[in-house]
């Protein structure tokens, strides 16, 4: 670990390796200060100005889509009808509820 004491404060600078396959060795205390540990993954991110910054990775709803297999026997299209019938539930209570006014 290298420190660097700058204007704004101290700045801890640790050095890794490449490998031939481009894999870095994240240092013990780089991960303990991100959380992040086995099997988590870590989010690069190149900032205009040409610094890269390390994260750990945030989920969305549509990053995770198809990453747990589809329910046996099921189809999508079993969720559309679903969706259809609970739709249709709906409006037909609605319906009723105005024409009890």
């Amino acid at each position: 670990m290298l420190t660097v004491i700058t204007y704004g404060g101290v700045v801890r600078q640790f050095v890794s390796n490449v490998t031939s396959k481009g894999q870095v060795t994240i240092p013990a205390a780089v991960r303990e200060h991100l959380g992040v540990g086995t099997p988590d993954k870590i989010t690069f991110v190149v900032e205009d100005d040409g610094h890269v910054a390390l994260q750990p990775a945030r989920f969305t709803l549509r990053a995770l889509k198809g990453i747990v297999p589809a329910i046996p026997g099921r189809t999508t299209s079993d969720f559309d009808d679903q969706i259809e019938e609970a739709m249709e539930e709906e409006a037909a209570r609605i319906v009723d509820k105005i024409r009890a006014r």
